[in-house]
Order: structure tokens, then sequence, then C-alpha cells
């Protein structure tokens, strides 16, 4: 071999590697004004060579080819997962690889308020999800999704806990609904299963009380009291006397709950002015506060009147809580 066959080889040898690490360097000659993040989709069953496409018209690689080089020679060509990817430009191809292998798609969060029904809860699903509004409420509502959630029922209303969550766009509806039913069942606490147990209750009922003392309970260091209240009601036999339970009866807030109102649903189970004892299952969604406040309750109270402000005068006999509902009315 001539000497300038080997300096031909050693320059080779030398070049190579060079060019190779300025093609997988991050994208020095992106300005700096300009060094923004980009959207990237990856769409199900895309190729290698459609990627390194989208990556290159974003000024996220310098080379199509040499990208997909780099990424068979690490092996990660079947590792990429589909989805939409918020990257910075001007990241190193070995930080793009990982994010595209790793699936860290971006997210969008979803935010359930304390007390939500089924019905409020769906629209929100959808949204996210991708399904439409009635696909998703007719699931939510089957008889049957409490029994494959394995919740305790009689369905999912009560269970999907109020919390923000975050899902990557068009998530399966399914996905969704088991990370709330994971997320209350994480509030069952060895010690609040000892409570529950305490109080000789199971946890469906505990959920529905919880879920009364959410809609009725404006202010959170009244939960104790308004659960105190429904706790001695039960005990003695009395008519809870609940208006969220009446107006999750009627399928809807009411300003205003009329004696008609009442009397129009007296045969359904969630008419705690007609029944006597808690309705059949939670009427929403309630949180951690309310949930305590039912295995927790104060009880001093028999009546309790809510004022203009959401605030509760609490008594304890008839007479008292006559007053205060003369009280109250004054105050309107």
């Amino acid at each position: 071999m001539s000497q300038r066959q080997q300096w031909t080889i050693l320059a080779t040898l030398i070049a190579v590697p060079i060019l190779f690490w300025l093609l997988i360097r991050p994208v020095d000659d992106v300005p700096q004004s300009e060094r923004t993040s980009v959207q990237i989709v990856v769409a199900d069953g895309a190729t290698l060579s459609q990627v390194a496409d989208s990556l290159f018209s974003r000024r996220m690689i310098n080379s199509r080819l040499f990208f997909e080089i780099y990424v068979r020679a690490r092996r990660e060509d079947r590792r990429i997962k589909a989805g939409r990817y918020q990257m910075n430009v001007g990241s190193s191809w070995a930080s793009t690889v990982r994010q595209l292998t790793r699936g860290e798609v971006m997210t969008e969060a979803i935010t359930i308020p304390e007390g939500f029904r089924l019905n409020q809860i769906a629209p929100r699903i959808a949204q996210l999800s991708r399904e439409s509004i009635a696909d998703v409420t007719t699931l939510l509502v089957s008889s049957d999704l409490g029994e494959q959630l394995d919740v305790p029922g009689p369905g999912a209303e009560g269970y999907l806990f109020p919390d923000t969550y975050r899902f990557a766009e068009g998530v399966p509806v399914a996905q969704i609904l088991n990370a709330m039913v994971e997320r209350y069942r994480a509030i069952w606490t060895p010690d609040r299963r000892t409570r529950l147990s305490d109080l000789g209750m199971t946890e469906r009922e505990i959920v529905t009380l919880a879920s009364i003392i959410q809609a009725e309970a404006q202010l959170e260091q009244e939960m104790p009291h308004i659960s105190g209240v429904f706790h001695n009601r039960l005990e003695r036999g009395w008519l809870l006397q609940a208006d969220p339970t009446v107006t999750y009866a009627l399928g809807g807030y009411r300003e205003r709950l009329l004696f008609a109102a009442i009397d129009s649903v007296a045969d359904s189970p969630y008419n705690t002015y007609r029944r006597r004892g808690l309705p059949p299952g939670p009427i929403g969604a309630p949180g951690e506060a309310a949930i305590d406040a039912a295995l927790n309750p104060v009880r001093e109270y028999l009546y309790f009147v809510a004022r203009p402000d959401g605030s509760h005068i609490f008594t304890r006999s008839l007479a008292e809580h006559n007053q205060a509902q003369r009280e109250v009315a004054g105050e309107r």
C-alpha cells in the first residue's frame, strides 16, 4: 500500500467521525431569537423516514439520511411512539430520540371540581378524548360501569375523583376513567378504613353521605358539623331532608326548592324529604375533605339553615331552627 493510500485511509477515518459529529450535534446555525419550541406530530404507524422528514422540516435535524442511520444504529427505529411532541429547536439528536422513544408527548389538563356529577364530568372527558359528549355521557351513566370499574356502586357516580389530571390528546376514555378511580382508591388509607369500620358503615354509604355534604357545604370548615347533623338524623331514624338529593332526583340544580318540586319526585329513592335513610348512591363526586367529614362528624346539632352568603346557622332544637329560618328570611 502506497503512502498516499495510507494517508487517504487515515484522513477518511478521521473525517467520517467528525462529519457525523457535525451532523448529530445541536443545530447551532439557528439564530438565538429563533430557538423556540416546535410541535412534531408522529402519526400511528409512521415510518422512520416520515419522522425524519417532520424533524428536518422543523429544523430539528441537519440530515434525514444520517438521522435514520443514527436511529437504526441505536436500534431505536421501532421504539418511536406516536403522539404530538413539543421539542426545542437546537436539541441534540440523542435528546430528540430519547423524547420520541419515551413517548414524552404533549399533555392536556382536565380538572374535575369537587361535587361534579357524571353529566358535568362527561363534556370534559369528551373534549380530551375527542369522543362525542353523547357517547361519553351514555358510557358514564350506564348501570354496569360501576361494576366494570370495581367501585362500590351502584354506578360510577361519586367515584371519579375530583382532581386535575394530565393526558395526551385523544387518550382513550377508559384510561381517563381508570386514572380517576385509582385516585379515588388512593384516598382510602388504612386510617380511613379503620374509621369506616368504627362507624359500622359501608364504603358506599360514606361516599354517598360525603357527596351530600359536598353539595351542602360552601365552607370546608362547616363540613364536619353538616356531617354531624346527618349522622344524628340517621341514628334517630329521621328524614335527612337534604335539598341536594332532591335536585339530583330532579336532574339538575334549582335555586329554590319548592314543595311542588319535592312532590314531583316523591317516588324517587333519592328524595330524602320522603324516604328515610341515605339514598342508594352518591349524588356527585366528593372531595377528600368531604369524605373526611363523613368519617369524622361533629355531632352537636340536628338542624342547619343556609344563609345568603353560603354559610349556615346550626341549631339543636326545632324552635331554634325555626328562629334561624326567620333570621335568614330577613337577610334575603
